[in-house]
């Protein structure tokens, strides 16, 4: 069986609107700890065919405090080598780019909320096309374009948005797989984040959320299955 292994950093931060694509395409789906040790075994003995590397609330260069990151990175620099495909979200994306040489530091400003990402022409010709929504941003983070990646998409706050490297290597810093029903636990979760955010308010994510979701859902599976197509090819 086809499977993904999908490396979680908080409870909440899982696959959401994804992992039903997944499981229609009869890909087997198993979640793997970050911080609970022996990841990198656990990811080789499965050998999975897709990795996905999901958000969390750490920063990408952060591997004194949070060491499992060290394995994180080596994972990822591993299956760039062999080619085989990797999804990065958020911080999942900035460990790709860091994985392939590039600075991660933190952006002018954090990015938290619903929005557009303007599309590069790479990017209009790419599975983000599927995408005429908006999305959630939480981030405050950002990176260099990876050497030899292919800009996609981008925002006035964030010019980094999304980078593929060929068909098999595909890094979003946004959070196209966002909750819909489930966008209370992360309004709990980040309560302290949103709190300390300027402009940002618990009341106007939800709202928001309640407004973009279904659409987001529904524009988001086609982007993943576009995706999934060309990365098994």
């Amino acid at each position: 069986m086809t499977e993904a292994v999908a490396i979680r950093h908080v409870a909440f931060e899982d696959l959401g609107s994804f992992e039903q694509v997944l499981r229609e395409r009869d890909i087997d789906v198993t979640y793997v700890e970050a911080g609970r040790g022996w990841l990198l075994e656990q990811v080789a003995w499965r050998s999975p065919q897709f990795l996905i590397v999901l958000g969390g609330p750490m920063g990408a260069g952060e591997t004194d405090a949070y060491p499992f990151l060290e394995e994180e990175l080596a994972l990822i620099r591993a299956r760039l080598a062999r080619e085989e495909p990797v999804l990065g979200i958020c911080l999942g994306a900035q460990l790709i780019a860091a994985a392939l040489g590039s600075k991660v530091c933190p952006a002018e400003a954090k990015e938290i909320g619903w929005g557009p990402v303007e599309l590069s022409e790479a990017g209009a010709g790419s599975p983000l096309a599927e995408l005429d929504s908006p999305v959630l941003h939480w981030h405050g983070d950002t990176f260099d374009l990876p050497a030899g990646a292919t800009h996609l998409a981008s925002t006035p706050v964030c010019a980094n948005q999304a980078f593929a490297v060929g068909s098999s290597t595909l890094g979003l810093q946004f959070h196209a797989e966002a909750p819909g029903n489930d966008i209370e636990s992360w309004l709990i979760g980040h309560a302290h984040e949103i709190s300390q955010a300027p402009g940002v308010s618990v009341q106007q994510l939800r709202a928001d959320t309640h407004r973009y979701a279904n659409r987001l859902a529904h524009r988001s599976q086609r982007f993943l299955n576009r995706w999934l197509d060309g990365a098994l090819k």
